[in-house]
């Protein structure tokens, strides 16, 4: 029995009700959201420790997740360790090792032992790895690798089976500055071409489903053909797979079998709500995880930025799930610091996106509106309690301290104390004429 399939049933468990707590809604209502397919709630039957169940999707909080892995160039597990739990301190819903140098099986094991929540992987990394090169893997090497990080409890796994030959074929023909970015689907694509034969991921996708329905594995179909600049965004290669993917979360859904989808990275912003609308209904109101998307090429150092803008606008028009930049994407291997960073920002614009979306709006406001307060009141504690980083915020007003209550900014030309006081006089003098005419 997979989660899916206790709700399709009206079996009501820890993880449904933990996530409907949370979430401050129905556990019949979130459940139903489940069974339907609108609402994932990552969670592999095969644990080793306890995590805090999230809830993705329709009427949820915008999730965040962060990459974390090592490199062949660089292997410190302890570090990925600490930029995990960095993450998760500063907002982070679930956390993915991409780790592609060093035990790879130690390290997913150790990231699974230490982690308090959901954890994501790509197996064929995993696979091409044990491979003397790519392309000589097999089909049998990619689904052993799925079923090995099943059994040590991952979470969810990032597929590629949404590329096939025809996507190829589309591919071959876009006029694509930057051909394939996503290292999974180059992966896949480069094995296609090589061995002349079907994405096996695609092909056997029966069997992978085989393989999360006996874990309650969620699958994670991911964007092959993600633009990965601004010149490729929106071109026929990613609606190619786009239109494969909502074929896919079909089949998943009659195996009782979670999914979400993963969409595109480079894109400038006009384009966007289209295409976070063109994935919704293709594929039938999933949740979408989306890495941005990154709104400009030029600004290599600054994506985290470039990125939360693009993951606002996204989660406005539907996206349910960020995944956080850091402000070493495309430049370097990112530290534990980038990762705080990166989390700040994307967490500011998660919030921005629940201040429009159904469901969370109530919520949201009622934070901003409690700041809002604090801040008329020139109430310093609780501005710094409600920010999205108090020791940061407290840092900045008392690193630049005012003889006034107010901020070093205005000092004693604060706007609001200044029209409070002249309101309040206001008040007093309206009062005196109300009573002087009763008289």
């Amino acid at each position: 029995m997979t989660l899916m399939k206790d709700c399709k049933n009206g079996l009501i468990g820890d993880s449904v009700k933990a996530v409907a707590a949370d979430e401050g809604m129905d556990e019949k209502e979130l459940a139903a959201l489940v069974a339907k397919g609108f609402v994932t709630i990552p969670k592999n039957i095969n644990k080793r420790r306890e995590t805090k169940p999230i809830g993705i999707g329709k009427m949820m909080s915008t999730k965040i997740n962060a990459n974390i892995g090592t490199s062949r160039d660089y292997i410190d597990v302890e570090d990925e360790i600490l930029k995990a739990k960095t993450a998760v301190r500063y907002g982070a819903g679930s956390i993915m090792d991409l780790s592609t140098g060093g035990d790879l099986d130690g390290i997913r094991k150790q990231i699974l032992a230490e982690i308090s929540v959901p954890v994501g992987t790509v197996p064929l990394y995993d696979a091409a790895a044990s491979a003397p090169m790519v392309v000589e893997m097999t089909a049998d090497d990619m689904f052993n690798a799925v079923r090995r990080h099943a059994e040590q409890g991952v979470d969810f796994v990032t597929v590629h089976a949404g590329i096939n030959q025809n996507t190829v074929s589309k591919l071959m023909k876009s006029g694509r500055i930057m051909d394939v970015v996503s290292r999974g689907g180059s992966f896949t694509v480069a094995w296609m071409i090589h061995n002349d034969a079907e994405n096996p991921f695609y092909k056997e996708f029966d069997y992978l489903l085989e393989i999360a329905a006996e874990y309650d594995m969620t699958l994670s179909l991911g964007d092959g053909m993600r633009p990965g600049c601004i010149h490729d965004a929106s071109d026929a290669p990613m609606f190619e797979e786009i239109l494969v993917l909502g074929e896919l979360v079909l089949r998943a859904r009659a195996a009782d079998v979670q999914t979400f989808v993963e969409g595109p990275g480079h894109m400038p912003i006009d384009q966007i709500q289209t295409a976070v609308h063109f994935m919704k209904q293709t594929c039938c109101d999933a949740p979408l995880y989306l890495l941005g998307p990154i709104v400009t090429d030029i600004a290599p150092g600054f994506d985290h930025i470039t990125s939360a803008i693009g993951g606002a606008i996204a989660g406005a028009a539907g996206v349910d799930f960020l995944c956080m930049v850091s402000p070493s994407e495309h430049l370097a291997l990112p530290t534990a610091e980038d990762i705080k960073t990166g989390m700040q920002v994307t967490k500011i614009a998660a919030h921005a996106v629940d201040l429009v979306k159904t469901g969370q709006r109530e919520r949201a406001k009622e934070s901003d509106n409690k700041m809002a307060a604090a801040r008329k009141k020139l109430d310093w504690e609780t501005q710094y309690r409600l920010s999205i980083d108090p020791v940061h915020a407290k840092k900045i007003r008392e690193s630049r301290n005012s003889e006034s209550e107010a901020c070093s900014m205005c000092g004693n030309l604060c706007a609001m104390k200044i029209v409070e006081q002249e309101l309040e006089k206001g008040k007093i003098k309206n009062t005196e004429k109300t009573e002087k005419y009763q008289k």
